[in-house]
């Protein structure tokens, strides 16, 4: 039988709920360090917590829950760790190439690609699709047209004779 702890792993697994913990991955949502990832070194109380980002340029700080959003990225770590060894631990398990992975970090990068374009640059991001919607319309024309001209599927012969 399933104990109560197996129930909430599954749970866990399931919803892929993300905790506050030590050594969870954020990402920094409002403040100076915007748009930084950092890892939480320690929960202060129920509003605040001990964050650092050595390898993101995010200083040892205390930070308000309401100012970071939680990744599904997580470093095994002792409580309060020292930067250098965070630093270490940050490399070893990879964390910007496993957020570079995640679709969150690529549409973060593609919405301040975006943002940099120019106004000559969306102009020919628009013909470019008029183009590749063109394309796709002219397929969809030949394709409609052949079943068209393809004859009729036979309608289906009852087996059974009718009830009257």
């Amino acid at each position: 039988m399933f104990t109560l702890l197996h129930i909430f792993k599954l749970i866990i697994a399931l919803f892929q709920l993300r905790f506050v913990e030590i050594g969870r991955v954020a990402y920094i949502a409002y403040g100076p360090d915007q748009g930084k990832l950092c890892a939480i070194v320690d929960v202060i109380d129920q509003n605040r917590a001990l964050i650092d980002g050595p390898c993101t340029g995010v200083s040892r700080k205390q930070i308000n829950f309401k100012n970071i959003h939680l990744t599904g990225i997580r470093i095994s770590m002792p409580r309060s760790l020292r930067t250098g060894l965070l630093k270490k631990k940050w490399e070893s398990e990879k964390v910007q190439e496993q957020w570079g992975k995640t679709t969150w970090a690529q549409k973060i990068a593609n919405r301040e690609l975006r943002s940099k374009l120019s106004d000559f640059d969306r102009f020919k991001l628009m013909k470019a699709k008029q183009a590749r919607n063109r394309l796709i319309n002219v397929e969809y024309g030949k394709l409609r047209l052949q079943a068209k001209k393809a004859p009729a599927k036979p309608k289906r012969i009852r087996k059974r004779p009718s009830k009257k």
